[in-house]
């Protein structure tokens, strides 16, 4: 099913060794270059692949009338499904590798057809139609119980029998380097009226997610053992939280504007198939999900994610480390769960893990856990202290996967923290 490019195999270009963009990785983004407009391209080293020059020289197995690699998202090919995606990837490993001499022979098209990232602007990878958040770690829900429920019942009674989500807002989906304001919004005040002002208590989560490729009709579900089928890839994400607003807001629907104001993602769409390597298994589940959610071939992958703070004042610190593995509802179950009472996806819409948490006493994706609630502020390096973000923060999350000499990067997603507006 998934198209495993052989960890031997090597570029004909110059890629450095410890890059996490090697052959094996070629994630897709959409990328532009002055003069010329939005199109696709794979990420090879500190190089872009144009897909659209690609496409244009016939060297890509794809219909020569369909163009979809010269347009502004990635939406039209990741439609086309996973035996197209597995024949796209296997072209490009033997033309970058020089197995197949086309691109490597030409001069004119490898003109073209490289070019380096330095040179050029990335763009959200999808028109983003819909977006989902779910809460999918069992580490990060336990520590928020403990804060807000009975620490003895910090699982919702629900938590273990389906992944819980809420549909988010797709319009304020960044890309990552998008610096954002803090929001504004209905703040409790202890024993009366609410009052209005800049978000007091304003968070970052640790987040991956994944893009749908080809989509499925209303009314029809998809199995979890289906779900490859349609995930063309996964992206890292932070989902900032205003969670005085969201606190105030909650009851009786769920988040709302605590919630609405950025969602930043990582530029490069990593696919299932440059995964592969590293899968591991997933969270043992008990009690058992229902039918529905069953996996015959439960798994998650070896990813490591790292969150580093750095300060309007120029000190930089790691402050977070958890891993993709931990999630105890995995991609195809949320999928499995999203699309049970017939709800359909489309290509381009955008699924969010979650924060992830995990078991060792770093491996908390948010300040709400850290400072447990803004009652115990995290130390930084320079002397300096943080309950939750100030302005002029920068948050960067970073994810890779490695194993051997084999290193898979997801890239970076990073946002500054600028002052409300009035």
């Amino acid at each position: 099913m998934f198209e495993i490019i052989d960890p031997s195999l090597r570029a004909f270009v110059e890629v450095a060794p410890d890059s996490g963009f090697p052959i094996q990785n070629l994630p897709y983004g959409i990328f532009s270059t002055p003069g010329q407009g939005m199109r696709a391209g794979v990420a090879l080293g500190g190089w872009i692949v144009d897909l659209h020059a690609l496409e244009r020289a016939g060297l890509l197995p794809v219909a020569d009338e369909a163009r979809l690699f010269g347009q502004g998202s990635l939406n039209a090919y990741a439609a086309t499904g996973r035996p197209t995606w597995a024949a796209v990837r296997a072209r490009l490993a033997a033309l970058l590798s020089g197995q197949d001499p086309r691109l490597r022979d030409d001069a004119d098209l490898r003109v073209r057809a490289f070019v380096p990232m330095e040179q050029s602007t990335l763009h959200l990878p999808f028109e983003i139609a819909s977006y989902t958040d779910f809460y999918s770690s069992e580490e990060h829900a336990t520590n928020v119980g403990k804060l807000f429920r009975d620490p003895a019942n910090a699982l919702s009674p629900n938590w273990k029998h389906m992944p819980i989500g809420y549909n988010g807002r797709a319009s304020s989906v960044v890309l990552s380097g998008h610096d954002f304001h803090r929001p504004m919004g209905q703040l409790p005040v202890a024993g009366g009226a609410p009052a209005w002002g800049a978000c007091r208590q304003l968070d970052f989560e640790l987040e991956t997610a994944f893009f749908i490729g080809r989509g499925s009709e209303l009314g029809t579900r998809i199995g979890p053992d289906q779900a490859a089928e349609h995930i063309f890839g996964m992206v890292l994400m932070n989902d900032w939280s205003a969670r005085d607003i969201q606190r105030w807001e909650y009851v009786p629907l769920g988040p709302f504007q605590g919630k609405a104001f950025a969602t930043s993602i990582s530029p490069w769409v990593v696919t299932l198939d440059a995964l592969e390597p590293f899968r591991v298994d997933a969270p043992v589940q008990d009690p058992a999900p229902l039918p529905y959610l069953r996996e015959q071939d439960r798994h998650a992958y070896d990813i490591e994610l790292t969150v580093e703070l750095a300060t309007a004042g120029g000190a930089r610190a790691p402050i977070a480390r958890s891993n993709f593995r931990h999630l105890y509802w995995t991609m195809p179950q949320q999928l499995a769960h999203h699309t049970s009472s017939g709800c359909n996806v489309r290509a381009g819409d955008l699924m969010g893990s979650g924060t992830i948490s995990g078991p060792a006493g770093d491996a908390m994706g948010s300040l709400l856990e850290m400072t447990r609630n803004g009652s115990q502020p995290l130390a930084l390096p320079d002397g300096s202290s943080r309950t939750f973000l100030e302005d002029g923060d920068e948050v960067v999350i970073r994810g890779e996967a490695r194993r051997g000499e084999l290193r898979i990067e997801l890239g970076s997603v990073r946002g500054r923290v600028l002052p409300a507006r009035d």
